[in-house]
């Protein structure tokens, strides 16, 4: 693909996205929902069309694509794929650790990081598991709430999914820190990051069928995108409810 195409691609992507979110707003607007959680999530009457949109075009082609290659992709080979792209995000999680200053963890990351780019052949094989060193699961969103921002609105974007507005803002920081985002706006080359999301919707097949049965697929989500950004926050150890605060409530 010249570098003329890619730009018209570009170009044609961004009119496409500000063209479906000033049509979901449109919508939104006339379309009021019942709120589910309005401390959490209060632009859910915008979120929820926002879903409907994602969910419309996972159907249609994201899906579609995962399967396919599911289908072709034997089950060793694509956790080698997977742990490839994973070993790739060392220099993210690595920034972040310093960040919050975890420097015992950072060293241990980058050990794990050599000792699978070398002996596992570039991250296809996570030796540095089998070795008992930890995977540290680390980003820019994260650090943000270690710094002090530990509640954010929930918010759906076109084609990326759920994020929460932390979240968000701290994925603009993601390609200057992570090698295929990186090189995916420095080379006008995308293949390297389609490749990385069809791998990571093809390992999230087996969850289809919890969503497709949910009574609402909207809250199951949020909910679980929620909890799992908690559980990455307090690094496995979120604090416990507040049941007396709850109680009060009755």
């Amino acid at each position: 693909m010249t570098h003329l195409d890619c730009n018209k691609l570009r170009q044609l992507a961004t009119k496409t996205c500000i063209a479906v979110i000033i049509m979901l707003l449109t919508a939104c607007a006339s379309h009021p929902v019942t709120m589910t959680d309005s401390e959490r999530d209060p632009w859910e009457s915008y979120n929820r069309k926002i879903h409907n949109f994602n969910m419309a075009f996972d159907r249609t082609i994201f899906r579609p694509v995962a399967k396919g290659y599911d289908y072709i992709m034997p089950d060793a080979p694509q956790r080698g794929v997977r742990n490839f792209f994973r070993n790739l995000a060392f220099p993210v999680t690595f920034l972040n650790l310093i960040l919050q200053g975890h420097f015992e963890e950072s060293v241990e990351a980058t050990g794990r990081f050599l000792l699978n780019t070398t002996v596992g052949l570039l991250g296809f094989f996570d030796i540095a598991s089998r070795d008992g060193i930890p995977y540290y699961d680390e980003d820019f969103g994260q650090t943000l709430a270690v710094w002090g921002w530990k509640d954010s609105r929930y918010i759906v974007m076109p084609f990326f999914g759920p994020y929460t507005a932390r979240d968000f803002l701290g994925r603009s920081f993601y390609g200057y820190a992570h090698p295929v985002s990186y090189y995916a706006r420095e080379h006008n080359n995308y293949l390297p990051l389609v490749a990385d999301l069809i791998t990571l919707r093809a390992s999230l097949l087996p969850f289809d069928e919890d969503i497709k049965t949910a009574h609402d697929p909207y809250t199951l989500i949020r909910d679980a995108y929620l909890q799992r950004r908690q559980f990455l926050i307090y690094d496995g150890d979120p604090p416990a409810p507040d049941y007396d605060s709850l109680l009060e409530d009755y």
